[in-house]
């Protein structure tokens, strides 16, 4: 079992002494968001980061944190490298994507040698390295924190929502197909039990823009979604549409670059900054 050295960036052993973790202090963070979904490759970290990069954009100071051990997408969505990283004083140094913006991103993507190193690790090291993410790394003074949370309901998002002393709220993201849906309701459920504020639900994939026409082809039509919104009492923040041109900023690293452009897409998600720049409350 292995957790973080955030001095030498490598795997040691773990730390098997009792004593009792310090209370997080989050004192300097003023809101604190999580991104979650039910299951994998719904694009919960895109959305993420377009919430990241997009309150950033609007002057405001801001942290990610992704917490996703085993499928950090977090760095290569904004083009960062493990050499990007910097240690001052045993603190992890949050890496800003943008000069001109005040982000900072942490992700354990950024601290292992390259993208074919697996995480092995069992839960309490998972638990532990999360955990650092929180108390050593120097985040500073955050207007927002935005956690890209694991995928599912298990052990590592209980835990992170069990560890934070405030949360504004948790945004779902899915895509409109009945598969994808039903893993909703279960983080739907989650979050009533967990007695989380939902901020609301982010539909991903929900259509295609013809790279040829710049109309929207629908691809799913089940009604499964407003179904599942209905039952709980919960808002449909945005419909994201599948795009070409976003798909490619992605690969390139470039989403800063493609959150600063007019397009249907990031007209669509104006919503969710909105309401998340709010505080999570409609305005």
């Amino acid at each position: 079992m292995t957790e973080l050295n955030v001095v030498n960036k490598t795997p040691q052993k773990p730390n098997n002494s009792s004593q009792a973790m310090p209370e997080l202090d989050m004192s300097r963070i003023k809101n604190v968001f999580v991104v979650m979904s039910g299951k994998g490759g719904v694009g919960k970290s895109t959305v993420a980061c377009a919430l990241a990069a997009g309150l950033a954009i609007r002057g405001n100071h801001v942290g990610l944190m992704d917490c996703d051990m085993h499928g950090p997408s977090v760095p290569a969505i904004f083009g960062l490298n493990p050499e990007d990283l910097q240690v001052i004083d045993e603190k992890m140094i949050p890496v800003k994507p943008n000069p001109n913006l005040n982000l900072g991103v942490i992700s354990i993507g950024l601290l292992l040698p390259d993208d074919d190193t697996p995480v092995i690790w069992r839960g309490p090291a998972k638990a532990g390295a999360i955990r650092q993410f929180f108390t050593d790394v120097e985040w500073g003074h955050l207007d927002y924190l935005i956690i890209d949370l694991p995928p599912g309901t298990g052990d590592e998002p209980l835990g992170i929502m069990q560890l934070l002393p405030k949360n504004n709220g948790a945004v779902i993201v899915t895509i409109p197909q009945d598969i994808a849906l039903t893993s909703v309701r279960k983080s739907l459920t989650f979050l009533q039990k967990l007695d989380v504020p939902l901020v609301g639900i982010v539909s991903n994939m929900d259509g295609l823009i013809c790279p040829h026409c710049d109309e929207a082809i629908d691809l799913y039509s089940s009604g499964g979604l407003e179904k599942a919104a209905a039952d709980f009492g919960a808002e449909i923040l945005a419909r994201l549409p599948m795009d070409p041109s976003f798909s490619k900023a992605q690969e390139e690293g470039k989403i800063v670059e493609w959150m600063i452009q007019a397009s249907a897409w990031t007209q669509n998600f104006r919503n969710v900054l909105d309401i998340v720049e709010a505080g999570g409350r409609k305005k």
